[in-house]
């Protein structure tokens, strides 16, 4: 059985109404004739996803994702948005664990199993990013700290519900930077993640479970991140919010 790739455009804060509804509709005209085995997943901010659910609905092959959510059903969290009312607006995926997450809020594994638990119960799949940063990477601790990112997160759940996770790879050191991991170093990693998964799970899990790469891929590095064999797409960020570079990255997966 062959894994599902995935290309998913994390938009981050940025994007209006009228912008965001201008960008899908751009993505939406480039990227028709998906490869059965591929799937796009666009993450807007809150605010646009009822009219993004809207906009992608008929579209084969294109699926919603959100970019966090409370880990409580319902309650007096102001500001607060739950996994329940994303599953209502039409969300598919939560990302959980981004990097800018962990850093700017204080996320941490405990509070991200929780999250993870929300949203299965939600009946949504997730997103779930692990990485480390450069002085991580330069202490050649990463294995560490990612397999760490992974039991804290993730390894609470059964075999049943752990099928519907997705693992993002990120390098936090080639977030934003320009710098980007070389294609070794990403499917170091990658195989690396999955080997972590076989001993918890078993081999048909790790062989089936889409690992995405999330550091700073574009138009010119996809093709070759991408045919790594452990890497099964990717989570895009700034390049996400151009249509014709989103296209092109989606075609590097096919």
């Amino acid at each position: 059985m062959s894994r599902t790739k995935i290309v998913a455009g994390n938009w981050k804060m940025n994007q209006n109404l009228f912008e965001g509804k201008q960008l899908v509709t751009d993505i939406l005209k480039r990227s028709s004739n998906l490869s059965e085995n591929v799937k796009v997943v666009i993450a807007p901010p809150f605010t646009q996803l009822e009219l993004a659910a809207s906009q992608i609905k008929d579209t084969e092959g294109f699926y919603l994702a959100a970019q966090n959510c409370h880990q409580e059903k319902a309650g007096a969290y102001t500001g607060e948005v739950s996994a329940y009312m994303l599953k209502s607006v039409g969300v598919d995926y939560v990302i959980l664990g981004h990097s800018e997450r962990r850093q700017y809020f204080g996320e941490d594994e405990t509070l991200l199993a929780k999250k993870v638990n929300a949203v299965l119960d939600a009946e949504m799949k997730v997103i779930f990013c692990v990485g480390e940063p450069l002085e991580i990477r330069d202490a050649n601790t990463q294995n560490e700290l990612v397999k760490k990112q992974i039991l804290g997160g993730l390894f609470h759940l059964d075999a049943t519900q752990f099928e519907k996770i997705v693992i993002a790879y990120e390098p936090v050191w080639a977030i934003g930077t320009g710098r980007t991991a070389t294609a070794e170093q990403a499917q170091d990693m990658h195989a690396f993640i999955r080997s972590v998964i076989e001993e918890k799970y078993g081999n048909d899990m790790a062989a089936n479970t889409t690992i995405l790469y999330g550091g700073s891929c574009n138009p010119a590095n996809a093709a070759t991140l991408f045919a790594c064999p452990d890497v099964d797409g990717g989570l895009i960020g700034g390049a996400s919010l151009k249509a014709d570079d989103f296209d092109a990255i989606i075609k590097a997966a096919f």
